[in-house]
């Protein structure tokens, strides 16, 4: 009757984990969709040949004794960004990228636009749409703090979320796999 008993829990455990499986996956399949695809866009970006991410391009030193001042270069990238791109009014700078082993800066929009110049000239190297960004931007869901302004917070929940949902899916997965080995173990002794 033991046997009977323990048979019958595992069973329950498991018929329990099916269902938690089941329903978190239809509930999420849109976002896991989505995070699955942007993920494996992300994975390719430096692979693209320039379409998801272009390739940083070489200025003319590395010293950085050579270079124009930080100030005089983000002028030069404003500059180049209005003459690229006149219908933009107010232009907002996300990040400055110096990599001094290419000699280059770059220069990364909110718009998801980027110029890359020459370090000691301040030339313009490139001027990219940078869709890799984007892509990112989509993967962790802060395209929605973006557009809604909410500082954050739907990031927050959502990579939650997300994260939380990967591992009750690996839990049970795992379960899901493993408990009918048990029980058929446990049958056989």
């Amino acid at each position: 009757m033991r046997k009977k008993d323990s048979r019958k829990r595992q069973a329950k455990i498991l018929r329990v984990f099916r269902k938690i499986h089941r329903v978190t996956g239809a509930t999420l399949f849109i976002f896991f969709f989505v995070i699955s695809t942007t993920g494996f866009l992300l994975g390719w970006k430096k692979n693209s040949n320039d379409l998801l991410l272009s390739k940083t391009y070489e200025g003319s030193s590395i010293e950085l004794s050579d270079w124009l001042s930080l100030e005089e270069l983000h002028k030069k990238a404003f500059g180049y960004m209005k003459d690229s791109l006149p219908d933009q009014s107010s232009l907002k700078l996300d990040r400055i990228d110096v990599r001094k082993s290419k000699g280059t800066v770059k220069f990364v929009f909110e718009n998801y636009y980027g110029v890359q110049l020459d370090g000691k000239t301040g030339d313009l190297l490139h001027f990219e749409r940078r869709r890799a960004d984007f892509i990112e931007n989509i993967h962790d869901g802060s395209i929605l703090d973006n557009f809604l302004g909410t500082n954050g917070y739907i990031k927050l929940i959502y990579t939650n979320v997300m994260g939380i949902a990967l591992l009750t899916f690996t839990i049970t997965g795992f379960w899901l796999w493993y408990g009918p080995k048990r029980m058929r173990r446990t049958a056989k002794t």
